[in-house]
């Protein structure tokens, strides 16, 4: 049983590393699909995507495009018209994708509503730069042709998008064929026309592809800040400032961008670029002559291309070779090219563009350049019998490719091996043949450099003739533009006078709407300063009450009256529970107030009950409850009467409070006393006393005359004497219902 499950769990192993296998093998192939907006359909341009696996494109003018990618990679659409958008790949079939809310702009849709013709010329350029596009690596000359004939569709109404894409694809042509210079230029001019971080970062590659280092720089840099790149380009603007530094010979920044780019790349899966950064940071470290971190670094690369494709695998053996042979470790070297031959020999085709790290100048893998180059360490270690055989298969096969490079070298190394060797005559032999490719390789170059002269002519022609296209496209823009600005005057000009009239009835508008406000607003805080003056009043009125009933307290305790006292607090605790009940409130029903002043008559009648006698007469046609008071409005008259009036009175004297009802809305509420009146009243007042004005009397007049002003003369009070020897006192109040 032990040997069936142990054969059992190896079963399961291989058939999981089996699985494995084909789950790392990818078969890329073209997904094509569209990019539009849900509600109109309308197509949406520029739209970045790109796989997790470091692909890269841009819909066209159409919302098309068309990606290398394979089953089970993920498409990222961005865009800063909409959010980030991710789709699985599941089979060959297109993805088109639908985008809610998407509104184009004004411009694109003023070309949507232009002639049929101008939509027309819209696609044929578009499907010129495609052309273009398809020709830019194969052939130079279909390809700028292609680039001309879009550019001439533009005419007077080309936008300056289309144009920046045109001169953009442009330099992407020339830098592809290593013509710097006019890249460089090309990639300014489409920055002109329309600034595209997509173009910047083509300028500063195009910049350190030809030395200019310092200018990648400046041009880079900026980018570093921005925030809505998407992740292959953020990895390309890092590995393009690395190169820069390193050119510079500033490895530490060097180094630092290549991490910052391989930290991305990591992060959001981009396989190649994470091959490219660890050879590159690798290639920092070994100048630096940090054998053991470049060498690690190394490692990873190779493992890592291991993983993508053979051709990879290949490129980076062959770097890491040139790593061991410049630091002398040729047996390295030679097993580590020997493996590569070998992975290169099963190759369908023969030799490994190196193009896709972006180096400049950087040399195509063929058998024949590793045959050379093992023979080459082999030299270096005197190991002279192992060099030749190598030596001949690199001759035998760059003469089977025309490689007239490869076979002049190794057959010069051939014959300096026989001459080490003292085989004069094979040493003889071999240089004549080296003479005789030398001659061969120099015709060679002269029909090059013949070529590449016509050919120059020809660039020459075609970007003159592109230049020609731009400064007439500039000249009828001019003409345009100067058409459609005299069509605006004229329709500005027929419109003015109705503005004019409609900015006067506007501004008449908004006078009187202002006024308004100003009146609404005015009313609201002098109601409101109203309402404040009340609470003051009322807060000053409650301390005035409890200072002048506590004197009478105080009065019974002078005269050691405790039960009196006592009953006296006791009824006047009740009378401040009402009292302070009712403050907060602006009116109070009639009846309370009664109460009240049932209450502190009968109170300060306990104290001055020799000094007079009183009486509250409320007429039974008076419906008490009808109508609203202010709280302890009535209380001072009546103070003042019997503090003023009666109590200095030689005989007893009489208050009266009358309650009647005028009319339905109309309540008199009349206080008689038959007091000392209010002349001689004053006339026993203090010095001290006249100079003091009777807080109580003052807040009640301030109160009464706010009231009348808020709700329309609804308190009237008039005071007068109740004899005509001007003794006794009467106060009449007349409180309106509403």
């Amino acid at each position: 049983m032990i040997k069936k499950g142990y054969i059992l769990l190896l079963v399961l192993l291989l058939s999981a590393m089996g699985h494995a296998q084909v789950g790392n093998a990818r078969t890329e192939m073209d997904i094509e699909g569209s990019v539009k907006g849900r509600e109109n359909f309308s197509p949406i341009s520029g739209v970045q995507v790109s796989t997790d696996q470091g692909r890269y494109t841009t819909t066209d003018a159409l919302g098309e495009f068309s990606i290398k990618a394979a089953i089970g990679d993920m498409l990222i659409f961005e865009s800063p018209e909409f959010e980030t958008v991710r789709h699985r790949i599941r089979s060959n079939e297109d993805v088109d994708v639908l985008v809610e809310g998407y509104a184009p702009s004004k411009s694109s849709k003023t070309e949507k509503r232009s002639s049929s013709v101008a939509r027309g010329s819209i696609m044929n350029h578009q499907r010129f730069l495609d052309s273009a596009n398809f020709y830019k690596r194969t052939n130079l000359e279909k390809s700028i042709d292609f680039i001309a004939r879009s550019m001439e569709l533009l005419g007077a109404s080309g936008n300056k998008d289309e144009l920046s894409e045109s001169l953009s694809t442009l330099g992407e042509i020339y830098m592809h064929h290593k013509q710097y210079d006019l890249a460089i230029a090309n990639f300014k001019d489409a920055l002109a026309a329309r600034p595209l971080n997509k173009t910047k970062l083509l300028l500063g590659k195009a910049y350190v592809q030809n030395g200019e280092f310092e200018n990648a720089e400046k041009t880079l840099s900026p980018l570093v800040d921005l925030k809505n790149m998407i992740p292959y380009q953020r990895v390309e603007l890092y590995e393009a400032l690395g190169d820069a530094y390193n050119g510079m010979s500033n490895p530490k920044r060097a180094t630092e961008f290549y991490r910052e780019g391989l930290q991305v790349a990591e992060k959001n899966q981009i396989s190649p670029k994470v091959i490219d950064l660890n050879s590159k940071i690798a290639d920092v470290y070994a100048s630096e002559n940090r054998v053991v971190e470049a060498e690690g670094f190394y490692q990873n690369s190779l493992s890592l291309s291991k993983k993508v494709a053979p051709e990879r695998l290949i490129e980076e053996s062959e770097r890491v070779a040139d790593f061991y042979n410049q630091k002398s470790r040729y047996d390295d070297e030679i097993q580590l090219r020997k493996k590569s031959l070998n992975e290169l020999r099963q190759l369908p085709q023969s030799k490994v563009s190196s193009e896709s790290r972006g180096v400049s100048g950087a040399d195509t893998i063929t058998a024949q350049r590793i045959n050379y180059k093992i023979a080459s360490a082999y030299v270096a270690q005197d190991k002279l019998d192992e060099a030749i055989p190598y030596l001949e298969k690199s001759i035998v096969e760059a003469d089977q490719d025309n490689d007239l490079v490869v076979q002049k070298d190794a057959t010069r190394k051939l014959s300096e091996v026989y001459k080490y060797k003292g085989d004069f005559s094979k040493a003889l032999e071999s240089y004549q043949d080296y003479v005789a490719v030398v001659d061969s390789l120099y015709i060679r170059k002269e029909q090059e450099i013949s070529r590449a002269a016509r050919f120059n002519r020809e660039i020459a022609n075609t970007q003159n003739r592109i230049s020609s296209l731009e400064q007439e496209r500039e000249l009828n823009q001019s003409k345009y533009s100067l058409a459609v600005t005299e069509q605006q005057l004229f329709e500005e000009t027929s419109k003015r006078q109705k503005w004019i009239i409609y900015s006067l009835a506007f501004g008449i508008l908004l006078t009187a709407l202002t006024a308004f406000l100003y009146y609404r607003s005015n009313k609201q805080q002098k109601l409101a300063n109203n309402l404040l003056a009340l609470k003051s009043l009322r807060t000053q009125m409650n301390p005035h009450f409890i200072f002048n009933a506590l004197n009478s307290v105080n009065n019974y305790i002078a005269k050691s009256d405790e039960r009196s006292a006592n009953r006296f607090l006791s009824e006047f605790s009740v009378l401040m529970r009402s009292v302070l009940e009712n403050s907060e409130e602006d009116f109070i029903p009639l009846s309370k107030e009664l109460e009240l002043l049932e209450l502190y008559v009968k109170l300060e009648h306990s104290r001055f009950s020799d000094k007079f006698d009183y009486s509250i007469e409320v007429d039974p046609q008076v419906d008490v409850d009808a109508f609203q008071i202010p709280p302890m409005l009535l209380q001072p008259y009546i103070e003042n009467a019997i503090w003023h009036g009666l109590r200095y009175k030689e005989e007893k004297g009489f208050l009266k409070i009358n309650l009647k009802q005028l009319t339905n809305d109309l309540l008199e509420i009349t206080i008689m006393d038959n007091g000392i009146g209010r002349k001689k009243s004053a006339e026993l007042k203090t010095s001290n006393q006249k100079k003091q004005k009777s807080k109580g009397m003052g807040n009640i007049k301030k109160r009464i005359q706010i009231l009348n002003d808020m709700y329309k003369n609804k308190v009237d009070v008039s005071i007068s004497n109740l004899s005509e020897d001007q003794t006794g006192t009467k106060v009449t109040l007349k409180l309106k219902k509403d």
